[in-house]
Order: structure tokens, then sequence, then C-alpha cells
């Protein structure tokens, strides 16, 4: 069997949850109860259809359509039934940038005129840099939206189009300025994969994206068989037009992908994984990290942008992936990484909100899944005597106290006017912890340990540093 093969096998995402997920009560009970929810926004709605998948891991454990690819011939909604997946063509465009820059064959940092001579546009100022590839992925280039009227009249425009449309217009902004969304900004960067590679953008994807993922039925711009109708809004009437398919031309790599719940959780299992680069690994771990490290945030810092991902931060936790509004389709991916758990919601119709369905699917299933699927805390029994490292530790530098809580320890600055920054310390074992904390800013995640002499606790090492007791 060759090695494609292999992992072909490996990423055919079972119907059934797997045993360890699926056996679990919680899991049964939170698929019931979005089940109930969703079957009563479909009819209260009215929607046409809705797709939806919950990966954990490498798993595709749970999927289900909601109402129909198409309402006149009441053809069902599966979990292989395709949708135009609009902005989440980005993620692609951004993915291979990264492989071009694994390959040695760009920079994040290069000027766009680099790679694509006599695309320029008029800057916001003068003295402006030149735009970086990286600029255009995560929407700090300051760009326009778009390259014309395309959202109204359909018509999107061809490279020669997009390339007349920067030399009559003027940047909004400067680069660097503020997170401002550009689908042009993306579709430059198509281009640029193009003009590095060699290779027609669709044809680049195929070969380096979704051949090595699995992920056999998405396609850009094709009007393939098995694509759910696209429907606008729900008029007045309680009517829907039905939309026509539409070519994005040059803009389909920031709006283009046509795709499926399967073939997503295929790309979302992609974000969990780590390794070097290689086969179904198309990126390596490194690049991976970067492209969900926030790079943007929006001035208001309620969103921002990795690398071709959106970021969210909704309470405590933190969520990449993206949403896609193309005319008849709404789409919408969530990942939360610390649990290995991600969503994925599809829709043909213009107003069915996929980003508040995942996030009652996450808050659902997907929190249920990621207990579920959680690998087992190894925790070390608290000891009774480590209660004699608890006193009040200092240096020239600043004070520090070792508290004693309900069989735990915790550090804390005597000198803060706030409780809130408690720093925990995680037992290793022989007399040695690790320092779990909210924030980046101390020896977060190094050891902790303490020297003794004549049977007491006389010193405090927090990762190079030390503290002396003092009482």
């Amino acid at each position: 069997m060759s090695r494609f093969a292999c992992f072909a096998l490996l990423l055919s995402f079972p119907a059934l949850l797997p045993a360890a997920v699926g056996n679990n009560a919680d899991v049964k009970g939170a698929i019931r109860l979005f089940e109930a929810w969703m079957n009563g926004q479909m009819v209260h709605r009215a929607l046409p259809g809705v797709a939806v998948g919950v990966v954990h891991d490498q798993q595709l454990v749970w999927s289900k359509g909601f109402g129909f690819a198409d309402t006149a011939a009441k053809s069902p909604l599966t979990s292989a039934t395709k949708f135009r997946m609009a902005s989440h063509s980005k993620l692609f465009t951004a993915t291979a940038i990264m492989q071009l820059r694994e390959a040695g064959k760009l920079r994040l940092d290069d000027p766009i005129t680099k790679y694509l001579p006599g695309f320029a546009i008029t800057p916001a100022d003068p003295d402006d840099p030149a735009i970086t590839i990286e600029e255009l992925l995560t929407h700090a280039s300051g760009l326009p939206r778009e390259a014309g009227s395309h959202w109204v009249d359909y018509r999107f425009p061809d490279a020669a189009e997009v390339k007349q449309y920067l030399a009559t217009h003027r940047a909004p902004y400067s680069p660097e300025v503020r997170w401002k969304y550009s689908n042009l900004a993306l579709t430059l960067a198509g281009m640029i994969v193009e003009n590095v590679s060699g290779e027609r953008y669709s044809a680049y994807v195929e070969r380096h994206i979704f051949a090595p993922l699995g992920m056999k039925d998405s396609s850009f711009d094709q009007k393939v068989p098995g694509l759910a109708t696209g429907y606008g809004r729900r008029m007045p009437d309680g009517s829907r037009a039905t939309l026509p398919f539409i070519d994005a031309k040059a803009m389909g790599p920031a709006t283009g992908l046509t795709s499926t719940v399967e073939d997503m959780a295929r790309f979302v299992s992609l974000q969990m994984r780590t390794g070097k680069t290689g086969g179904a690994q198309i990126l390596n771990t490194g690049s991976l990290r970067e492209m969900h490290r926030v790079r943007r945030l929006e001035n208001d810092w309620t969103r921002g942008n990795a690398i071709g991902f959106a970021v969210n931060r909704v309470k405590d936790k933190l969520y990449v992936g993206h949403g896609g509004s193309y005319p008849g389709y709404k789409t919408q991916t969530f990942i939360q990484l610390d649990s290995k758990v991600g969503v994925v919601v599809l829709t043909n119709g213009d107003d069915a909100g996929p980003a508040a369905i995942a996030m009652r699917l996450m808050d659902t299933v997907g929190e249920a899944v990621g207990k579920a699927g959680a690998a087992p805390k190894k925790t070390i029994p608290w000891d009774v005597t480590w209660s004699r490292f608890a006193g009040h530790y200092s240096s020239p530098s600043g004070e520090l106290e070792v508290v004693e809580l309900n069989q735990r320890l915790v550090m804390i600055d005597p000198d803060l006017e706030t409780l809130s920054a408690e720093q925990r310390l995680e037992p290793l074992g022989n007399g040695l912890f690790r320092l779990e904390a909210p924030g980046g800013g101390g020896a977060v995640g190094e050891t902790v340990r303490f020297t003794e002499k004549d049977g007491k606790v006389v010193r405090i090492y927090v990762g190079d540093s030390y503290r002396d007791r003092v009482r």
C-alpha cells in the first residue's frame, strides 16, 4: 500500500462516533440537546439547510445534515454535501504561502512587488513602505476591502482587471495602521502563490493541499455535482431567491473554495497535528503554530487575525477559524486548540447565521467531546510535608509569598493590589514544581525548587532567579 493510501485510510472519517467518545453519556446528551435546538431553528427560521460536524483531534466524531440541499427536490443534506465556502478560501491561500516559505521560495516580510511587478496602488501616504506578504495575510495592508462591485452585480474581476483596479485607486490606510479586512489582499496573495510556484492557483492547492489531506470533494470555482443550491435571505412574503453559481475568477484565493463538512474536518485535524512536513503533514509544527498566533488585533481588541486565521476570544477560551459569506451560502469554523475540538457549520441560506450556530454547537457537543476525549491528567498526590515550603521570601528585586491553600501551593507578590494574578506551583515530584500562571511575563512554565539546610527551607529558585526565606 502506498504512503498516500495509508494517509487516506487514516483520514477516512467514520460516520459513527469513536467508541472512546461516543459511549460518553454527556456527549450523547449534548447531541440530543443540540439536535432539538437546531430542529427548532430550522422550523422557526425556515432555513433551507445546515450541515454540521464536530472534530476531536484526528476524528470527525459527529456530523449531521438538517434540511435540504435543494428545497424543490427535497434532497437531504449530509456531511458530504458541497457548499461554497467563501472566505474559508483564505486559510488555504495562507497555507500555500507558508508551504512556499518552508521551501525557501519566499519570506513573509518580502514586499509583494517582488512577486507582482506592476501591481501597485497609490499609497495612503507618499512615505509608506511597501506592503509585505504577511500584511496581506493578516489584514494589515491597508488595502481596499474589494476590487469592484462584484458582491452586488456578481461580476468578479480577472487578473488584468485587478491590476487595473489597483492602478486607479488609493489605499485607505498605510500598512500596519490598523486591522482592515481585505478580499483584495488575499487575492494578491493567491497571485503570489501562482507566480512563485509556477502553477495555477487551483492546481497548486489541489496538488499540495487537497490531495495529501484526502480532501477529494473540494475545488475552486467549479460547478461540481453535489453542490447545494444557494438561497437568498427570506423575504417578508417568506420566499427566497435561488442564486446562480458565481465564479470568483481572480478573487478565488479569497473566496472561491467549495468543500464539505468531511473535507473541512480533515483540514481542521491538520491544525491539531505536530511533526515534520511530509505526506498529510503538509506544514510542520512551527508553521502551524505561527499561523494560529495572533498577529493583528481590531482596534477595540475584540478580535484579530493570525496568518490567514481569524482569532476570537469568548470568555476564557480562544478560538481560531474563519467565517464565510458568498451569495447563497454562509459558513463558519471554530477551532479550540487547547481541547483539540473543532466545529464546522455550512449553510445554504444567506440569513442562516452560522457563527451563532457554530458557537452553540461548540458550547454543547464540542464541550462534551472535549471533556470526553481529554487525556487523563497526570497528578501527583499532595504531600503534607510540602507545607514547609510556605513562607515569605525576599531578594533585592522584591518580595515573594508562598501560600498553602487547600492541598496546593501558590505564589503571590504581596506588593500587588490584587490577588487575581495567582501563580500555581504544580508538583513535578522529588520536591520540584512547575510554575503555572495566567500571564507570560514571569518565569511561567519553568521549574521551581527549594534549598534546605539543617532541616529548614532557606531559599526558593524560580527558574534561574532565587530569593532567601525570611520567615
